[in-house]
């Protein structure tokens, strides 16, 4: 289960309500280029959090020219016609805000916390960036090179991230657009030209393939009035035509060992095709994450942590580990990441994490136990949204994959309302072992150098 991060809200009844848990204000509505535009009011505080969010991801790279959406995550601070290099983090940092950036297989996000005075500042920023980013041959040769920097630091020099970042996508899916590497390879991004990244822009980083969200300390009308300032006159382009991310039926159980040289305890990797987005059995796999993983009184950490003694560390959540539930796009996969006790086997863990799949799917959840994990769901969801970026976040996902930012005020009900057989149904439908994937991490130092020949005395 993903740890939920979390400030002032609107939440009525508190943890113990039964329903109408999250009332958020929403406002939405459309430019006439096509941005999409979700206001959502909350003057507890002087702060403002601009989110945007484009719907492009890695899934939708085409073949050798993997990495470009996350290529464009760093371009996108290159600097643009009025704001050139370094003056976006400068901007927001002198005024005492924070910013980010992230790519993700389906969206690429980015997003400005500021004092809600400098709200037109943020709208600056973004839009100018939108309307004419600095796209030519030094950016992008130091970009590449950022990328590679960042590969290299971040994953190939730490233990399990090649495994989970370039392995185990290969095995659990079967489609290119889904199966191939989040970050890209080094061969395709050398191979990348201005005219390739112009191209990229122009077709996703259109405000008709973006949504706009605003959260916090606003007046309504004057936020409207910038936003159309600041982007009423950017262009639409043609609406880029979505990847088609379908798998291939009958899925069949699937192994694979990777041997990693940087890795000091063994991992295992388990996942099983997952449910339609906020499907029924969405809601019951997300449940039945939570009985499992969330929390010290957890099924695997009762039963194999403290139990068993066999596993050591673990995550999990539906679309692991590039999603979470929210941001879940089909096809995604119920998976989980497990550390383990070197005296045991893969084998030995694979078979008492579906030992714990079979006791959900055999035996009703007692209500004591369900009623508990869904304190800790509600508990968590509030604290969450109660930070102005978390809520952004939210709005724009629900935005992007539903076209249905209020999403936000009935997905913890829906949640909440999932039952004992729904969970057993879902496990027995999604969780057998004739559809497992399962992705074994080894330790496998390299070798030690030869020793050199002893010295004799004297010489």
């Amino acid at each position: 289960m993903r740890k939920l991060i979390a400030c002032s809200l609107l939440v009525a009844g508190a943890f113990m309500a039964r329903s109408a848990e999250v009332s958020i204000p929403i406002e939405k509505y459309q430019l006439a280029n096509g941005l999409r535009v979700i206001l959502s009011k909350d003057n507890a505080v002087p702060v403002v959090a601009v989110y945007i969010i484009y719907d492009v991801g890695s899934r939708s790279e085409e073949k050798g020219r993997t990495g470009f959406a996350h290529l464009f995550e760093h371009m996108m601070f290159e600097g643009s016609a009025n704001a050139p290099k370094g003056t976006h983090f400068a901007t927001v940092e002198s005024n005492g805000g924070s910013l980010n950036g992230s790519t993700h297989p389906d969206y690429t996000d980015y997003f400005e916390v500021l004092p809600s005075n400098k709200l037109a500042t943020a709208l600056w920023l973004e839009s100018d960036r939108m309307r004419s980013l600095s796209i030519n041959d030094e950016n992008l040769k130091n970009q590449k090179e950022a990328v590679k920097q960042e590969r290299r630091l971040n994953f190939d020099n730490q233990p399990y991230a090649t495994a989970i970042v370039d392995v185990w996508p290969t095995l659990m899916y079967r489609n290119w657009q889904s199966s191939h590497s989040l970050i890209g390879s080094f061969e395709d991004l050398n191979a990348s030209s201005v005219a390739d990244v112009s191209k990229f822009f122009r077709t996703y980083y259109a405000p008709n393939n973006a949504a706009l969200v605003i959260v916090g300390d606003i007046q309504s009308a004057d936020a409207r009035k910038l936003i159309e300032a600041y982007f009423g006159d950017i262009p639409s382009q043609p609406q880029p035509k979505r990847p088609d991310l379908a798998e291939p039926p009958n899925a069949e159980p699937r192994s694979q060992v990777y041997k990693d040289p940087l890795a000091q305890v063994p991992g295992v990797v388990i996942g099983y095709p997952g449910p339609k987005r906020r499907s029924p059995d969405y809601y019951a796999l997300n449940m039945i994450d939570a009985i499992l993983t969330a929390g010290d009184s957890s099924r695997i950490r009762q039963d194999l942590v403290k139990g068993k003694k066999s596993v050591v560390q673990y995550e999990a959540a539906l679309g692991w580990p590039f999603a979470g539930a929210q941001d879940f796009r089909d096809p995604e996969p119920y998976a989980m990441f497990l550390l383990y006790n070197p005296m045991f086997k893969a084998a030995d863990i694979v078979s008492q994490v579906q030992d714990e799949m079979a006791k959900l799917q055999n035996e009703a959840v007692d209500a004591k136990e369900l009623e508990r994990v869904k304190m800790q769901l509600r508990a968590g969801r509030i604290k969450d949204l109660q930070e102005s970026i978390n809520r952004a976040r939210a709005l724009a996902q629900y935005a992007i994959a539903d076209g249905s930012p209020e999403s936000i005020n009935t997905e913890l009900d829906a949640m909440l309302a999932v039952t004992p057989a729904q969970i057993q149904a879902a496990a027995k439908k999604y969780l057998a072992p004739e559809r497992r994937v399962v992705l074994e991490i080894q330790p496998a130092p390299n070798p030690a150098p030869p020793a050199e020949p002893a010295r004799k005395e004297g010489m």
